[in-house]
């Protein structure tokens, strides 16, 4: 990979950090998707409480990314990195000692700080150390890793489940806090990051206020419909994604396919590898093409297929499809990285990224609950063809947003 060898090693290096530290985000979080039918029935929940819970989860990800993008401006970027990692991983090991739903949504509120913490974190690291030619691919490849650590989920979920139960799977998140420890031994602060501190600190300001008067050339109504326009896709993303496992799995008398807990991972590990390839794909289409065409396309091509996937009950056919939704209702995550971190100067970029991507995560938090209620009162047909009206609004709102392709960081 030309690209690669272009980079700095410690850009690599901060590449490598972020994106496993992004794989094992996505392992825990979506742990509880994978076990979410379980769970209902052993804590006795409805399908509404569940979504509930993943509403919760969704919120306080909100927070940690607010929280940890001035934790990530003012104390560093990879301080930042460790703190959310050991938070998530802490925390998704003590879902598996709840005994009833309000010891699970404490868990999952603290899990949800630091799954916000690390994307806020982890975006900003590679952005500052990769040359702008090759931001998108190196985006693109740290956002690929969720499917990866989905993936992974899913295969634990095989192995673990049906013989040690829910509360096992649990237990195995807890292995990324062991990550958090070769971070601080082995990774540095982005020098774009110190030669800021360093101008803040001699003007005698804070840089967040000072960098937030001379951002002022981003508009507000740009800023506003870049995080509607990142809350559409989440709404769209976290709706499909949550109860896709649950339309797999759930009894066909439930509105479910019925598959078993094995052939339901095996259907989301196949979803997994087009997720994988719609991530790194939209990181070289974007480099080439630009940012805002690349994004509109695969919006518009996710509402076709996810409305597809929720109108199909032939579980052949929907094996065939479940990788192109992923690929194309997945990939252009890897844009967001790279647009708000191209508006934004190096003083509050971590910040900015927080608020933007994070308020959008909060605003679309109601998806697993809306979808979830639906899918019990009306199907899974109606419900995942909101989802697609969503990734719509998605393509539409970006007629406020700029191109940054190209753009020099500051």
């Amino acid at each position: 990979m030309t690209f690669w060898n272009e980079a700095s090693p410690a850009a690599r290096r901060a590449l490598i950090a972020a994106s496993l530290g992004w794989l094992l985000d996505a392992f825990d979080v979506m742990l509880y998707a994978l076990v979410l039918t379980a769970v209902v029935k052993d804590l006795g929940l409805s399908l509404a409480t569940g979504g509930q819970l993943a509403s919760l989860t969704l919120a306080a990800s909100a927070l940690g990314g607010l929280v940890f993008g001035v934790v990530a401006d003012k104390l560093g970027r990879t301080r930042a990195l460790s703190l959310s990692i050991l938070l998530y991983s802490v925390f998704t090991f003590a879902c598996g000692l709840a005994q009833n739903v309000w010891q699970l949504a404490i868990f999952r509120f603290f899990l949800g700080l630091g799954m916000g913490g690390e994307w806020a974190s982890g975006a900003t690291l590679v952005s500052e150390t990769w040359p702008e030619k090759h931001r998108g691919k190196a985006l693109g490849l740290m956002q690929s890793c969720w499917a990866i650590g989905y993936g992974a989920a899913a295969l634990v979920v095989a192995l673990v489940l049906p013989t040690y139960g829910w509360r096992a799977v649990f237990f195995v998140g807890i292995i990324p806090a062991i990550f958090t420890l070769w971070i601080r031994k082995n990774l540095e602060e982005p020098e774009m990051w110190t030669r800021s501190r360093d101008v803040s600190i001699g003007k005698g300001t804070s840089g967040v206020a000072s960098a937030f008067r001379r951002s002022s050339a981003v508009p507000m109504k740009t800023v506003v419909t870049l995080t509607l326009m990142n809350a559409a896709t989440m709404f769209a993303w976290w709706g499909l994604n949550l109860w896709v496992p649950s339309y797999l799995s759930l009894p066909t008398a439930q509105g479910g396919i019925g598959l078993s807990t094995t052939t339901m991972s095996m259907f989301i590990v196949a979803m997994q590898v087009g997720m994988w390839f719609g991530y790194v794909t939209f990181g070289f289409i974007s480099d080439t093409f630009g940012r805002k065409p690349t994004y509109v396309t695969y919006l518009v091509l996710a509402a076709a297929l996810v409305w597809a996937y929720g109108s199909t009950r032939e579980p052949m056919l929907l094996l065939v499809l479940g990788p192109f939704v992923a690929f194309f209702g997945t990939g252009y995550f890897s844009g967001f990285g790279a647009v708000a971190s191209e508006m934004f100067p190096t003083a509050i970029r971590a910040t900015a990224l927080g608020v933007t991507y994070n308020s959008g995560r909060l605003l679309s938090a109601a998806a697993p609950f809306v979808i979830g209620s639906l899918a019990q009162s009306q199907g899974f047909g109606l419900a995942f063809t909101i989802t697609a009206f969503a990734f719509l609004i998605a393509a539409m709102l970006w007629i406020g947003i700029p191109e940054t392709r190209g753009r020099q960081m500051v």
